[in-house]
């Protein structure tokens, strides 16, 4: 009797900010216009599930979600976030029959339990781990790599395990090795950087990585993950791990959660961000509004001292405010309907973040963004028409449907 083939799946690892939504959303791009049959999971250690959102709004999903699974409020390398994806991976073959199951993990999260999980799966065959590893992020905090073997051997030293362990751990663990970023370097540099990281796992073929462009077709070509080549390594970590597979929250990360109907004031957030950040507020991102572009939904992407916006959509209460909103009357009404229904005081614009920093940071960092909010007397400036200054780029990129 012949046995079913196995379903191939990649896991795209990397630390927090790499790039791996990026890539995510390409790959799933492609495959609904090249008619190629994917299922996705996507883990988000925040309750706010931002990057599960973000792939929410892809083509390939908005046409069939159930092809997505998200695993949220966990770290998916934890023992409850193995049990998860068990059960996203039971549920996604139930109903579909995919040539690739794309994962997509939490910055934080370890590889080894998922390498150890794909190991004993009868139905799905690991074929890759992708570590995404953020050149600019390389090239501020670890002089372009040549500090990071140091600091983990100053950590090893001292008993220590920290992100730097878990950002050399998940390049030891991968398969490939992808330089994301590398368009923001010196050019002469990124050879520099890449043959730091490959001494690290010289087994890893290296490549460079812009804009998350990568043919989904070269998945495909991809044999079964060598689990004999992490052997001995999965032996030497297996004790420390398992001491941090009950915990959610390791190697001292700390996660808060912003929710607010209010618009940040433009200049004060400004400001904040110039006098708060640096390398220990690991990541923050989510969606929110500013009080000088209201119409707008913008997206907050920020990584060590670097941060993104880019423009999701337009609120629904920003469209019925437009007098040259081009809808007709029924339209309209229905708006009105469905803005009615939400709960903040500005319809349905509202501000939500998570911030996701060293335990001694983030709550400093948070508590900043939180002064930003408009006080109640800015709330009546505004909607009395008044213009606030407004320093952040005026060119915002919008976010494509892929």
């Amino acid at each position: 009797m012949e046995t079913s083939k196995k379903i191939p799946a990649v896991i795209l690892n990397g630390f927090l900010g790499s790039g791996k939504t990026t890539l995510f959303r390409n790959l799933l791009g492609q495959s609904n216009t090249k008619d190629i049959p994917v299922c996705a999971i996507v883990n988000d250690m925040s309750e706010l599930d931002v990057d599960g959102e973000l792939l929410g709004t892809t083509d390939a999903v908005e046409e069939n979600s159930s092809i997505m699974e998200s695993i949220h409020n966990c770290l998916l390398s934890s023992d409850k976030g193995i049990e998860k994806l068990d059960q996203a991976i039971e549920r996604l073959l139930a109903k579909h029959q995919p040539k690739l199951i794309i994962i997509e993990t939490s910055g934080s999260c370890h590889p080894m339990p998922l390498v150890e999980y794909f190991k004993e799966q009868n139905e799905v065959q690991l074929i890759g781990v992708f570590a995404l590893i953020d050149s600019l992020m390389l090239s501020h905090d670890f002089n372009y790599g040549e500090q990071l073997i140091p600091r983990l051997q100053q950590n090893l030293s001292n008993g220590k395990r920290d992100t730097v362990n878990l950002l050399v751990e998940q390049v030891m663990f991968c398969s490939h090795l992808f330089l994301t970023k590398s368009d923001r370097i010196e050019k002469d540099k990124l050879p520099h950087i890449a043959s730091y990281i490959q001494q690290i796992n010289p087994y890893a073929s290296t490549h460079s990585l812009s804009f998350g462009r990568l043919e989904i077709e070269a998945l495909f070509d991809l044999p079964e993950y060598d689990y004999f080549k992490v052997a001995q390594l999965v032996q030497e970590l297996k004790p420390v791990l398992e001491a941090e597979s009950k915990d959610d929250r390791p190697y001292n990360m700390a996660t808060r959660v912003i929710k607010d109907d209010r618009p940040f004031h433009p200049q004060r957030l400004w400001n904040i961000c110039h006098e708060y950040l640096d390398q220990r507020i690991y990541r923050s991102k989510g969606f929110f509004w500013l009080a000088s572009r209201d119409k707008h939904s913008l997206l907050w992407n920020q990584v060590a001292g670097g941060i993104s916006l880019e423009i999701i959509g337009s609120w629904r209460s920003g469209i019925l405010e437009d007098p040259d909103n081009g809808l007709i009357e029924e339209e309209i009404i229905k708006l009105k309907e469905i803005v009615a229904q939400e709960a903040g005081r500005f319809g349905d614009r509202h501000c939500d973040l998570t911030v996701i920093g060293d335990e001694s940071q983030v709550d400093r960092f948070t508590d900043a963004l939180k002064s930003c909010f408009l006080t109640d007397k800015e709330i009546e400036l505004w909607e009395n028409g008044f213009s606030f200054e407004d320093p952040w780029p005026k060119n915002i990129v919008r976010i494509k449907n892929v």
